[in-house]
């Protein structure tokens, strides 16, 4: 079993405090997955950060997706349906302690497609464990991105080289779903 995490495509990664211009080109290729999903009855995960003011990234990277804020919201775009999952998470990982690995096994999920921001930080972290817990990972180079071509670049390599992630795009997978 496959399913799609969806790692924070939140206002503030796309439109707001740590906006992400390039975020605007991987929305329409999210999308489509989403609602692939959705149509096979296969796991939607939104795995999106939701800190608290006091949260030790905050001396990083400023205020961002404080817990109970707009800015913690899945952009419109995306809106998660009332059978997604979502998964909050307060450091890169989406699996450092969430449920997220329990909520996977729990569908026989085998195989996960990750997508969202940043391909060199949260996605590749949220690799790092899929890799560490046996899961095959399948990354669209056109469904993650980063704040520089070099940082998503670098990104996309890292996964590949080192977890083995096979690098593909939104229509290919699209195709490689169940009828």
């Amino acid at each position: 079993m496959k399913a799609l995490i969806v790692v924070d495509m939140l206002n503030d990664f796309v439109t707001g405090s740590l906006k992400c211009d390039r975020a605007q080109r991987i929305i329409p290729h999210i999308r489509k997955l989403i609602d692939s999903f959705h149509k096979h009855k296969l796991p939607v995960i939104f795995a999106n950060d939701s800190h608290l003011d006091t949260d030790f990234e905050m001396h990083r990277w400023g205020a961002h997706a404080i817990e109970g804020t707009e800015g913690a919201e899945v952009i419109p775009e995306l809106t998660p349906q009332d059978d997604d999952i979502i998964v909050g998470k307060h450091v890169y990982s989406s699996f450092f302690e969430t449920p997220l690995d329990s909520i996977l096994r729990s569908r026989n999920v085998k195989e996960v497609i990750l997508t969202g921001l940043h391909t060199h930080l949260c996605v590749r972290h949220t690799a790092a464990d899929a890799f560490f817990r046996g899961y095959k990972i399948i990354v669209p180079e056109d469904g993650v991105d980063s704040f520089t071509v070099e940082d998503h670049e670098s990104g996309l390599a890292y996964l590949k080289e080192y977890y083995g992630a096979t690098l593909s795009d939104a229509s290919t997978i699209l195709k490689k779903l169940p009828k």
